[in-house]
């Protein structure tokens, strides 16, 4: 009996020095598992991010916008609007490939590089059809294209086109457009992909319909433009974001028009710099979801000077005469709450006579900076709170200390206004 016991101990020993022996295995196991995941997943973040910084540009997807701003966060994040690419106003010609319009003849571009084009022709296009990821650079050398009824430069497919401006350009078309299949192609330079445009040189655009049409995203970091359209003489679907520049623009309908039917956070207006003179017949600027403007000189003539849900003055100096009201905060996205605020920079409105207003806000009215001077019956009007907090307001040639809603021009002292709701600082 004793001997069993002892025979039995043994084996149970030895039984639980197996399965020790097989845990500590196991657990070493687990731990190379997991330091073996831990590194593919460094190796995979690293990958990641490489990827990340090798890719030209991030999507410049627009934040969400809250009831206030200031010049140091504004409504759109732009430290990624523009590339590296885009702002460089010369391109590398080192293996470029020469071209020469000729009458009556399509230039036809299907591979991605840098093509330097020049020369004088009638009914000829210069048509981008490339691969969906390839990058296509244009540099318009002293090049005049006139058309019947069809763009002068035609992207129907590539990533992004640059088209880059040498010498004096000019691009016309003088009759009414026709489609291209389902496509509408009415503009003289019409992009199905993004858009940028850039250089030294300059373009002039004349348009029974649109000047510049981009269906995606549409830059301008430089060069200088004079544009004449029946319509519209900038328009894009996703965005225009302008760095820079030098445009006189002459519209029928809307100088610059950003709108998407399809996503109610883009169709919007940055103007980081440049210098405009904006004679339109009915907007200025109208961005649908977000109009916000960093620098840049500006003089607007037009029904109506600037038009967004969301409206964002930090700099810059801008001149508007309107018919209409001079800035319209209107709700015209259903992804933002219309808004109104002017944080820095010269703002001078001088409005005709009649019921309109110099600025409107269908929501808030926030001012923290700035200088505003306004010439009109109806200076202010605002449906939803006024924040005034700095700034500088001048109505009719005298500095103001209060502000209200719809308040009346005429012997306005420097005293402020009685009457209405609103504030004073």
């Amino acid at each position: 009996m004793k001997r069993r016991n002892v025979i039995f101990a043994l084996v149970f020993c030895l039984v639980v020095s197996c399965l020790a022996a097989c845990g500590l295995n196991v657990l070493q196991g687990l731990n190379n598992a997991e330091s073996s995941a831990s590194s593919m997943g460094t190796a995979a973040a690293a990958t990641a991010s490489a990827e990340a910084a090798d890719t030209e540009e991030s999507t410049g997807a627009v934040p969400a916008v809250t009831t206030a701003y200031t010049s140091s966060n504004g409504v759109l994040d732009t430290s990624d609007l523009f590339t590296e690419r885009d702002l460089t106003q010369t391109a590398d010609l080192s293996e470029a490939v020469t071209l020469e319009v000729s009458n009556g003849e399509d230039l036809i571009i299907t591979e991605e590089g840098v093509y330097l084009i020049s020369g004088t022709a009638e009914e000829a296009t210069i048509i981008v059809e490339a691969d969906d990821a390839a990058k296509v650079q244009l540099v318009l050398s002293d090049l005049t294209l006139t058309n019947s009824d069809f763009p002068c430069i035609y992207v129907k497919e590539a990533d992004k086109v640059f088209v880059t401006l040498e010498g004096e350009n000019e691009l016309s078309v003088t009759g009414a457009f026709t489609a291209d299949g389902s496509t509408n192609t009415d503009g003289v330079i019409f992009s199905r992909s993004d858009l940028v445009l850039n250089g030294t040189g300059s373009l002039t655009i004349a348009s029974t319909e649109n000047g510049i049409v981009g269906k995606d995203d549409l830059k301008v970091t430089g060069g200088t433009y004079v544009i004449t359209a029946a319509s519209k003489t900038i328009e894009a679907n996703d965005s225009i974001r302008i760095a820079d520049g030098s445009f006189v623009l002459t519209a029928g309908t809307d100088a610059l028009h950003a709108e998407n039917d399809d996503d109610d956070t883009l169709g919007y207006i940055y103007i980081g710099g440049g210098e405009f003179t904006i004679d339109a017949g009915d907007d200025g600027i109208h961005g649908t979801s977000i109009v916000q403007i960093d620098d840049g000189s500006l003089t607007i003539r037009a029904a109506e000077g600037i038009e967004g849900t969301v409206i964002q003055l930090n700099g810059g100096s801008t001149a508007i005469e309107a018919g209409d009201d001079g800035i319209n905060a209107a709700q015209k996205s259903d992804a933002y709450r219309a808004s109104l605020e002017i944080t820095g920079g010269e703002l001078t409105v001088d409005m005709g006579q009649g019921d309109t207003d110099a600025v409107d806000s269908n929501g808030d009215l926030t001012i923290s900076g700035g200088t505003i001077s306004i010439t009109a019956q109806s200076p202010f009007d605002f449906d939803g709170s006024l924040s005034w907090t700095g700034g500088t307001v001048i109505v009719n040639g005298r500095e103001v200390t209060s502000i209200s809603s719809q308040m009346a021009g005429g012997g306005m002292g420097g005293s402020g206004f009685g009457g209405g709701f609103g504030g004073s600082r």
